[in-house]
Order: structure tokens, then sequence, then C-alpha cells
């Protein structure tokens, strides 16, 4: 099997670990390969940029942001296994010393898609988002006013500090924290989340992806789009954003590990 790993770059004891993990791969009879800035941070040659890589499965030994950023980065989508190591990790379902013992009996694997939103401006396309995409204003302490359109029909107007347009997968992430429901990463919706919204009747709303979602920038003040707390795009005044599910889904390797029971022991553990 291909595998290409890699490893959060600000932590030497998860860089030591990639190492040996590689090497306990190859003598499994893999075939391993090193991400670009993983084989430099640990003095090797031959690393594969992000956007070249092409392998049976990808190993990411980090924490949630390593994962986000993994997707992100790679231009074709390859089945991603998260190692924790870092503070929760919803997004990665083992743990260290779990990682022999899975790989060593480990044939095939089955993979689950988890969706992405595709955020989009004047029919450009800006990003799509495994968590989240966040609307926010560049000056602190000044709010914005959001409109939001479903099938082309006013369903609110409200003032808030910004506007999370979350997944399912990313409502164990910033939109929790925010208030937001926990929601079955199986359930194809789109999980709206004022943020310190002025009226208390804003509240989160779930929008199906059938349905045609536009929020609109009614303000002149600037604003911000970040998704998955990786890429920060301006957006420009009065914008309409256009939200739709993602042709292109993150790939994950299903481990067995069910997500409520995952959920509740992470949880747990804050």
């Amino acid at each position: 099997m291909r595998i290409t790993l890699v490893s959060r770059l600000d932590d030497a004891e998860a860089l030591r670990y990639t190492a040996s993990l590689g090497r306990e791969l190859k003598d499994l009879g893999h075939d391993v390969a090193l991400e670009e800035g993983t084989a430099r941070r640990l003095r090797r040659n031959g690393g594969t940029p992000f956007e070249e890589i092409d392998a049976d499965l990808v190993v990411v030994v980090g924490g949630d942001g390593s994962v986000l950023l993994t997707v992100q980065r790679m231009r074709k989508q390859v089945p991603i296994l998260g190692i924790n190591w870092g503070e929760v990790g919803f997004l990665t379902d083992l743990e260290p010393g779990e990682a022999i013992d899975f790989f060593a009996g480990l044939d095939a694997f089955e993979v689950e898609q988890r969706m992405r939103v595709r955020l989009s401006a004047g029919g450009r396309v800006l990003g799509d988002a495994l968590n989240e995409g966040l609307i926010v204003t560049d000056r602190p302490a000044k709010m914005l006013r959001f409109g939001v359109y479903v099938d082309g029909t006013l369903s609110e107007r409200f003032r808030a500090d910004g506007l999370l347009v979350s997944t399912p997968t990313g409502s164990t992430a910033y939109a929790m924290s925010a208030g937001g429901p926990i929601v079955d990463p199986q359930i194809e919706g789109i999980l709206l989340v004022p943020l310190a919204p002025y009226m208390l009747s804003s509240r989160p709303h779930i929008i199906s992806t059938r349905r045609r979602l536009e929020i609109t920038l009614e303000t002149d003040k600037p604003a911000h789009l970040v998704i998955d707390g990786q890429t920060t795009l301006e957006l420009p005044k009065e914008a309409t954003l256009t939200v739709k599910k993602s042709d292109q889904p993150a790939l994950f390797v299903n481990t067995g590990k069910q997500f409520f029971e995952k959920v509740n022991r992470k949880l747990r553990n804050l």
C-alpha cells in the first residue's frame, strides 16, 4: 500500500514519532513517502508536496488543524487516517499507541465521505470547507449585518459579530463553542451559527443541501472569510455568498469507531 505521512511541524516528539512510524510501516511491507514539509523537518530528501500527493492513504500525525491543512492543500482528495497528537482531535481516530496494531491487520479499509461546503461570490469559487467558513469583520467590536436567503426567500436578517457556515463535521468545532448543536456527519445539511448576535431571537439554523442558500453582507464594513482556519480572504462590501455542497468531499478511513461514542469520550476529556 502506498502511504504518505504528514506530521505537525511544531512538535519535535510528533516528528520523531512520524519517523518511527514510517520505519515500522516499511517493515510491514508498505511503500512509504513523506510530505514535503515533514521531510524537510526530518532532514530527508524527496518529500512530496501536498498538491502532488497520489497515494492510497495519507496518515496525519497531529491534531484537527493538521488534518484540515492536509484536506485544504491536497489537489486530489485521498483517504486520511488521523493519529491524534493534539488537544482533542475530533478528526483523528487513533491514538499513537493504537497505530501499529491497526496497520498490522490492515489489508483493505472502508472509506467514509465527509461533506464539504463550497463558498462562492460573484460566480467565483472562494474555497471548500470541511469544518466551517467564518465571516467576520476586521474591525474589533464592530458588528456585521447579514441576510440569509433560502430558495430566494429571506429567512432571517440579523446583526452579529460574525457568522459560522459549518458542515456537520464542523459542528463539533467552532460551531459547538458558539452554541450550535452537534450534528450527525451522515446528515447533509449546512449549519448557520451567528456569533454573539444582537438579538436573542437569532438562533442557529440547519439548512438542507437540496435548497439554494445565499448569505448577503448588508453593510459597508470590511469583512473577511476564513476557511477552516487555514485560508483568509477579503470579502467585497455588500457581497453575496452562495453556499452549497461541494462535489469534492473529504475522505476518511473508517476505523470502526462510532461517531457519538467518540464525541462523548473526547468531550469528557476536555
